[in-house]
């Protein structure tokens, strides 16, 4: 499995406000760490059963980290790196995650640490038609002033083949193998503490 990892600190990188609400408020954070039930307000895990599953291994108490925001996508349109996959569809999603451990959310030589396993372990992986990102980036926790700025990930997992069914039928392959490698590292790193 095609896998990396990013440190992502620029000025026009991404940063993540968590909790969270977009503009509209149409959409909202769920804490489905405490509160697994509200799965089901989230609609794409309401679409595809392969990211529920993902959210709820990801937001059990096996878990370190937790889920603060989610899409899915299919295309098309794949850029030149993705030639390698000689495909031409892309079923791709991201996952937005924190750890659990507020000690944790503010250490960048932890995410760091924990990004380059979690891509280690993945690159263990089968050749599939999928790719994994993980890309660290800066975070606000809680209301204006309330924590110092932390870090979170960005998962991104792309499934490629020469039609629709094939590139999801590889995305469920990429989500199901981090999701198992996610809860393993957990299990290592509990046993550290």
């Amino acid at each position: 499995m095609d896998a990396d990892f990013s440190i992502e600190l620029g000025r026009e990188d991404p940063v993540l406000d968590f909790p969270w609400t977009d503009p509209a408020g149409k959409l909202a954070y769920f804490d489905l760490k405490r509160q697994p039930e509200l799965i089901a307000k989230v609609e794409e895990a309401e679409k595809f059963a392969e990211l529920a599953e993902f959210l709820r291994r990801v937001n059990s108490a096996r878990s370190v980290v937790e889920s603060a925001k989610c899409d899915v996508w299919a295309t098309e349109e794949l850029s030149a790196e993705e030639e390698i996959f000689n495909a031409s569809h892309k079923f791709a999603s991201y996952v937005d995650l924190v750890f659990s451990d507020i000690e944790q959310r503010r250490s960048l030589p932890f995410h760091e640490g924990f990004a380059r396993r979690l891509t280690e372990l993945l690159r263990r992986a089968p050749e599939i038609g999928a790719a994994v990102e993980v890309c660290v980036r800066r975070c606000f926790f809680g209301e204006a002033g309330e924590m110092p700025e932390g870090f979170y990930f960005t998962l991104y997992i792309n499934g490629y083949g020469n039609d629709a069914s094939a590139a999801r039928k590889n995305w469920a392959i990429g989500v199901k193998l981090v999701e198992t490698a996610i809860v393993q590292l957990s299990a290592i790193r509990r046993s550290e503490v």
